[in-house]
């Protein structure tokens, strides 16, 4: 079976262009693997470097994040380490609100955290991390922002920055809000953010142990200690939405994110995580598309010292094939125009959208290989004339 690149040609608003080769994938015989039925209502499972979605379910469905919410905490955490607006040393007053609320008298996840102590964020980032402390979660909240609901606004607005436009959220425990909610597709934008973003912060997620105010707390998250290549994220449950997991696993040179949630006990959602994690290493062969640096499509310039601009991708361009499996793959290239001159090296373009059979698979963006100056008189008044009598070619 051969599966080729099919092309189109749309509006004004957003241009599709000619892929430079016919894409011409062997596909081998059925393998029922690929049916793989998960228990969760609402999952998302892909592939880091590629983004190919390996599985996907009511992905766009809103669901309580429960204490999967705190990946938006740690990222408005994360972000102001990164900046320089936040030190680890920077120490924070345990309030009396975050100690009933999620401190010991709370009888939720906690770190155990003294009223009226100070905490460095270096600790407090590690009660959120090894235990989901919600009491670290509050503090580190009402330390840089004053409250919970401004803190939420932070949450928000760096939610927004990151492209999560389908999540809201109200506090950074997870504690459940009629008025908060997020899909695990946003989840799973948010792991990668965080994983892409703030390497130097990973390594809190794998800790097996956790030690404050002389009390031992091992790492909630039993997938970490299982030598299975899981090294991040955390557990969840709501009432209204069941159990849930947000996780990232590596092995050899290849990292995954999984999001499930809508599952029915603890055991399930380890069960399911585990077959999850396996059927993702074993059920997929990637396929190079476009090594790096190969010319994937160009795009129309506008009024530029050139009427095209040739668009790679950063880096190869990879999609995940399923194994066994007899799908058409079809890909097309989009990117907002006109694209009007100068363009600059480097610059985002567009997108390369992957298809395998009725389903996107992932979305690749494309950037310009090279600079286009603004052109002559004559050449913007070709092109003018042309947007003046056609549109826009």
């Amino acid at each position: 079976m051969r599966a080729f690149i099919v092309i189109f040609q749309i509006t004004r608003s957003a241009f599709e262009t000619t892929l430079c080769a016919a894409l011409i994938i062997a596909i081998c015989l059925i393998n029922s693997s690929y049916g793989t039925e998960f228990k969760a209502k609402n999952i998302l499972l892909l592939d880091e470097k590629s983004r190919s979605i390996m599985f996907s379910r009511n992905a766009e469905e809103k669901v309580a994040p429960a204490a999967l919410t705190k990946l938006m905490t740690l990222e408005v955490v994360f972000h102001a380490l990164k900046t320089g607006s936040l030190s680890l040393e920077t120490e924070f007053t345990v309030s009396e609100h975050a100690w009933r609320t999620g401190g010991a008298p709370s009888r939720t996840a906690t770190m155990f955290a003294g009223l009226k102590t100070d905490i460095a964020v270096d600790d407090l980032i590690r009660g959120v991390t090894v235990h989901a402390a919600n009491d670290a979660a509050i503090i580190l909240a009402e330390g840089m922002a004053g409250s919970e609901a401004a803190f939420a606004e932070r949450m928000n607005e760096r939610a927004a920055a990151i492209g999560l436009t389908q999540s809201r959220f109200t506090n950074p425990t997870g504690f459940e809000d009629p008025d908060m909610a997020v899909t695990v597709n946003d989840l799973a934008r948010l792991a990668l953010h965080i994983i892409e973003q703030y390497p130097d912060f990973m390594g809190y997620f794998s800790e097996a142990e956790f030690t404050w105010n002389k009390i031992r707390q091992t790492n909630k998250n039993p997938l970490v200690k299982q030598n299975i290549g899981v090294d991040g994220f955390f557990l969840g449950w709501a009432e209204s939405n069941g159990f849930a997991i947000a996780l990232t696993a590596k092995r050899d040179d290849q990292r995954i994110v999984g999001i499930m949630h809508g599952l029915v006990s603890k055991k399930e959602r380890e069960a399911e995580a585990k077959r999850m994690i396996d059927w993702a290493y074993q059920s997929f062969t990637p396929r190079i598309l476009f090594d790096e640096g190969e010319q994937v499509a160009r795009a129309r310039v506008f009024g530029g010292s050139s009427t095209h601009v040739p668009l790679l991708g950063d880096g190869a361009v990879t999609i995940l094939v399923p194994n066994g499996i007899d799908e058409r793959i079809r890909a097309r290239v989009v990117y907002e125009g006109p694209v009007r001159a100068p363009v600059s090296k480097g610059q985002p373009i567009g997108h390369v959208e992957i298809w395998r059979d009725d389903v996107r698979a992932q979305l690749t963006p494309l950037y310009a290989e090279s600079d286009v100056p603004v052109g002559g008189l004559t050449r913007r008044a070709v092109d003018g004339a042309q947007e003046l009598l056609f549109g826009y070619w």
